[in-house]
């Protein structure tokens, strides 16, 4: 099983739409407070559809509680700021896929703390164009993890 984790996340569709994808998956979604909507949000269970049912979430109080119970984890960091891609890294089961709030990603002392288990999407050099949606970015490294791992039971 993957772990898919947002850090505070801000915008109540995106998560919809990666809770969906988690579903969907078989991925656990960790959600990191304080998030930016109500988990009743409406918008959020539009996006999810109804698949809330079969979803394996955990919601965390602060990153403290969750770096408390998973730190010692294999943990990976999605950000614009890496050096390395998503594929070149090794994705195995039960690991931590941990990505930033849509407005401002991850804070300056996981990066520091991390800095060696970050990984980034390619992107156009343009100045005007920061990143990718979040729900589109958990979507490509969920599958590329699931897609190293043989897709577990998914075919």
């Amino acid at each position: 099983m993957i772990n898919i984790v947002l850090y505070q996340p801000e915008i109540p569709p995106n998560t919809g739409n990666v809770a969906r994808s988690c579903a969907i998956t078989g991925a656990k979604l960790h959600l990191i407070k304080p998030l930016g909507f109500s988990i009743d949000d409406k918008h959020l269970k539009r996006a999810g559809l109804d698949y809330w049912d079969y979803l394996d979430l955990e919601v965390h109080e602060d990153e403290h509680a969750f770096f408390s119970k998973y730190g010692a984890e294999k943990l990976f960091f999605a950000t614009t700021k890496a050096t390395k891609y998503y594929d070149e890294q090794t994705f195995s089961d039960g690991c931590f896929i941990i990505f930033g709030r849509e407005t401002s990603g991850l804070p300056a002392h996981i990066h520091e703390a991390y800095a060696e288990n970050r990984f980034k999407i390619p992107m156009r050099k343009n100045e005007h164009l920061r990143s990718l949606n979040l729900s589109n970015s958990v979507a490509i490294v969920l599958y590329e993890a699931l897609r190293q791992n043989d897709f577990f039971d998914l075919k």
